[in-house]
C-alpha cells in the first residue's frame, strides 16, 4: 500500500497474493521496489508492474541508493546483488559465505553497505570490491537484529539478540559503550536527522537524546508503549518532521517526538522538496541522472574522490612496500611478531646455507679484485683475436685457417 502521510489518504493498494518481505522507492515517490517471495518487481504509483528482476531471489532486505542509482538486495542465499535502476543491468553481485541475511542498511555518507549476520558480524560492502571492506565482530554468540547510521557517518549502532545495543564508533571501529533493552530484543533501530536514537523492543519503543550517541546517559529520552498491538516491527522518523512511525501486528501508529526532525528544508538538495509539481519532479530526476556515480567511487573514505594520485603505479606499490617493512620492523622490534622462517626444500634451510644467502650481495675487497681480474682476461683475449684460435686448433683443422 501507498499512502500520503500529509494527509493520511491511501494512494494505491494492490493485492500480490503471495509474502512480501520489504519494499523501498527508487529515484522519486513514482516508483518503487518490492521484495517478493520469489523475485523483486518494480512498481509505479498506481499499482502496475513495471519490470521483474529475476536476478535478485528470495529477498529479505533492499536499500537504494539515490545518488548512484543502484538497488542492493541481500537474502536467504547471502549474495549481496547491486541493480542499476537506470540502464537495468546488474553491476555486481558478491557472496558474504555468511548464510543467509535479513539485516541491512546503508551509510549515507559514502553509500557503503552494512549487513548484519546470524553470527553476530556486521560487514561493509561496495559494489567496487569483490570481498568485505571491513568485517567487525559486534555480537559475540549472537545474531545481529538491527542496525542503524546516522547521517554523519561517525557512528553505527547495533541490536542483537542478546537484547544489547551497542554503539560503534566508524571512524576507528570500536566500541564506545553500550545499552540493555527489557520486556525483548531490539528488532528495529532509527537515528533521527538530529540524532534521536528510536528502539524498538517488544511491544514498546525507547527513545534517547543525541548525545546517547556520543556518550552514555542514564535515562532515556522518552518511551511509548504500544499494549494489545503485539511486538513491534519497524521504528522510521520521519525526516523534517517531528514524527516516528512505528509498525506493528495491527497496522502502523505516528507518535510525536520534539526535536527529532530537521526544521530547516533545502529545496535544491537532491528529493528534497515536499512541495514540488509534475515540472520539478521531471527536472529533478533529469538532473540527478545526469549527476549520476558511478559505482567504482564507493570507497570508505569520500574525500578520497577528487583528489590528485601520487606518483605512478610502480611508486605506489613501493611506498605501500615501504610502509609495510617500516610497520613490521616496529612490531619485530616491539616484541610482538616472530619472523616468520619460509619453508624451503631439503637442505637449504640449514645455517651455511642461511650464512651464503646473507654474505650473497654483500661487496668487499676480494670480491672487486675478483671482477677487475676477470675484465682484464676478458680484455687480454680480445687483443689475442683469431690468432690465438689458430695455435691452439688441431694440425687436421689447421687447413681450413688459410
Amino acid at each position: 500500500a501507498l499512502m500520503d502521510m500529509h494527509t493520511m489518504a491511501l494512494k494505491t493498494e494492490i493485492h500480490l497474493n503471495e509474502k512480501v518481505r520489504d519494499a523501498t522507492f527508487l529515484h522519486n515517490t513514482t516508483m518503487f521496489a518490492v521484495a517478493q517471495k520469489k523475485h523483486a518487481f518494480i512498481y509505479d504509483d498506481a499499482g502496475v508492474e513495471i519490470h521483474r528482476m529475476s536476478e535478485h531471489q528470495d529477498i529479505f532486505q533492499m536499500q537504494f541508493l539515490p545518488h548512484h542509482w543502484l538497488l542492493s538486495t541481500i537474502g536467504r542465499a547471502g549474495w549481496l546483488k547491486y541493480h542499476d535502476t537506470s540502464t537495468g543491468q546488474l553491476v555486481s553481485n558478491h557472496r558474504s559465505k555468511m548464510g543467509p541475511c535479513d539485516v541491512m542498511t546503508q551509510n549515507k555518507s559514502n553509500a557503503i553497505i552494512h549487513c548484519g549476520h546470524l553470527n553476530g558480524v556486521v560487514s561493509l560492502w561496495s559494489p567496487a570490491s569483490s570481498t568485505n571492506l571491513v568485517k567487525m565482530l559486534c555480537h559475540k554468540g549472537a545474531a545481529v537484529q538491527s542496525l542503524a547510521i546516522d547521517k554523519t557517518g561517525r557512528y553505527m549502532v547495533t541490536g542483537g539478540a542478546d537484547s544489547q545495543v551497542k554503539i560503534w564508533d566508524l571512524r576507528m571501529y570500536k566500541e564506545t559503550h553500550s545499552y540493555f533493552t527489557k520486556g525483548g530484543v531490539p528488532a528495529s533501530l532509527d537515528i533521527s536527522q538530529k540524532g534521536v536514537l528510536g528502539i524498538g523492543h517488544g511491544s514498546r519503543t525507547t527513545f534517547w537524546n543525541p548525545d546517547a550517541l556520543r556518550f552514555k546517559v542514564k535515562d532515556p529520552y522518552m518511551g511509548h508503549s504500544l499494549n494489545g498491538k503485539g511486538p513491534v516491527e519497524s521504528v522510521r522518523f520521519r525526516p523534517f518532521e517531528d514524527v516516528c512511525g512505528i509498525g506493528h501486528n495491527k497496522g502502523i501508529s505516528s507518535i510525536v517526538i520534539p526535536g527529532s526532525g530537521e526544521p530547516n528544508l533545502d529545496s535544491m538538495e537532491y528529493n528534497m522538496n515536499p512541495y514540488q509539481d509534475t515540472k520539478q519532479r521531471r527536472e529533478a530526476e533529469v538532473r540527478s541522472l545526469l549527476d549520476k556515480l558511478s559505482p567504482d567511487m564507493i570507497t570508505l573514505d569520500p574525500d578520497m574522490v577528487g583528489t590528485v594520485e601520487e606518483g605512478d603505479h610502480h611508486s605506489r606499490l613501493e611506498r605501500h612496500q615501504q610502509l609495510e617493512e617500516e610497520a613490521n620492523q616496529k612490531k619485530l622490534k616491539d616484541g610482538e611478531v616472530k619472523p616468520k622462517q619460509k619453508n624451503r626444500m631439503r637442505g637449504r634451510g640449514k645455517i651455511k646455507k642461511q650464512l651464503a644467502r646473507k654474505k650473497k650481495n654483500i661487496i668487499d675487497e676480494n670480491i672487486l679484485k675478483l671482477r677487475e681480474e676477470r675484465e682484464r682476461e676478458k680484455a687480454r683475449r680480445a687483443e689475442k683475436g683469431d690468432d690465438e684460435v689458430q695455435t691452439q686448433a688441431p694440425s687436421t683443422l689447421k687447413r681450413f685457417f688459410k
